[in-house]
């Protein structure tokens, strides 16, 4: 008698700690993607539209392919098409993890170049709006996240760490800069084809 009470009291043990790790499990946010050792959620609150993770792509510069960081691009509805993301007035959200050390300026440069080559270096336009974002770079460690938010009707928010930098007005600014990363010339092409869904690497 005192062993069937003994196994029963083992059994009830066992389901005990079985849900609460369940339970445990269940309440740790979910991570849709790894790339490499960096997690990024299934979705991200823009206002009030859910978006979902696109892809993820690994930013390398030089010839040595340095790793810089890791981007993870949000928008409304998956899609491998960079024209017809570019094309859409939407909500989207670029998260980039960095995996080593950049300094502002290079942060900055990198931008520059960036948007001269998203528009064939017509770029007056929208010069005010660049300046404006680049004074809200700060530099960054490994393991920093840096965010770039575009709202229909609105610019673009800057975010570090989950902290808000400011806000750049601007509809033409944010279709242009998610070019970007996704455009006709983006900073490494494994870049571009992980935010758009491929492969990582």
């Amino acid at each position: 008698m005192h062993v069937i009470k003994a196994i029963l009291w083992r059994v009830r043990l066992l389901v005990i700690i079985t849900v609460f790790m369940v339970s445990f499990l269940l309440c740790l946010p979910a991570s849709a993607a790894t790339c490499p050792d960096v997690d990024f959620p299934e979705n991200i609150m823009v206002g009030e539209t859910n978006l979902v993770l696109n892809g993820i792509g690994l930013r390398k510069a030089t010839f040595l392919s340095i790793k810089v960081y890791v981007a993870g691009l949000y928008l409304p509805v998956e899609s491998n098409d960079a024209e017809r993301i570019l094309s859409t007035d939407q909500n989207w959200h670029l998260l980039l993890h960095f995996v080593r050390d950049v300094d502002s300026d290079d942060i900055q440069e990198a931008l520059d170049e960036g948007f001269e080559s998203a528009t064939d270096g017509q770029v007056k336009a929208i010069r005010e709006g660049i300046n404006s974002i680049n004074e809200l770079l700060p530099d960054l460690k490994e393991g920093d996240r840096l965010t770039f938010t575009h709202e229909v009707g609105k610019g673009i928010s800057v975010s570090y760490n989950n902290s808000a930098k400011g806000e750049v007005i601007g509809v033409d600014l944010a279709k242009t800069m998610l070019a970007i990363w996704i455009g006709k010339e983006p900073p490494n092409d494994d870049l571009k084809t992980g935010l758009l869904g491929g492969e990582c690497e």
